[in-house]
């Protein structure tokens, strides 16, 4: 009889164990299995700014709402950013621009230093330059390069620290799955 209620007590703490590792190991809604080197960063509304790019043209980050954005800081001297400059081209190529609007952001460069590193890597994007690094100092990166994905409301939903290959699995599948932003009456 003591052996049997022995093993009844085991069984019962091996079916709890069980549970506890299957309901641990299930993401909470709202909490997707994201790629490696991306997390949640919901810390609210993004803070706006206005800043030019480098053919003299502004843009307002609160004027892009309605679409997802991948905000990206980063410099030419960063050595990880000049590797993932060119996967972030061929993620351009690959989504619809009315849905992710991707916006580089330059920390304290000149515009021929931008311009000349952007013709090689990355010439079909856009960068504005944050010469006083003020919009940098406002967002605080820990590092460059660093990501930022902003939803249709403005919101600051994701953020990745260092670079990464944004046009391979499963990057690539992330943001091409990010949620469409609801239809406008």
């Amino acid at each position: 009889m003591r052996q049997r209620q022995c093993g009844d007590d085991a069984m019962k703490w091996i079916f709890t164990s069980l549970l506890l590792t299957l309901f641990a190991a299930t993401p909470a809604p709202g909490q997707e299995k994201l790629p490696p080197g991306i997390r949640i960063h919901a810390t609210g509304p993004a803070p706006d700014f206005e800043l030019p790019d480098i053919d003299g043209a502004t843009t307002r980050l609160s004027g892009l709402r309605g679409q997802w954005v991948f905000l990206h800081f980063w410099a030419s001297w960063c050595g990880p950013c000049r590797k993932e400059m060119p996967a972030i081209q061929r993620l351009s190529e690959r989504v619809d621009a009315g849905r992710l609007r991707i916006l580089l952001v330059n920390t304290a460069e000149d515009e021929d230093t931008i311009f000349s590193f952007l013709a090689g890597a990355a010439p079909d994007l856009e960068s504005l330059m944050d010469a006083d690094g003020e919009v940098t100092e406002t967002w605080k990166p820990r590092g460059l390069p660093a990501t930022y994905l902003i939803d249709p409301a403005g919101q600051v939903r994701y953020q990745a620290l260092g670079g990464r290959p944004w046009d391979e699995p499963p990057w690539l599948e992330f943001v091409e799955s990010l949620p469409a932003a609801p239809a406008r009456n």
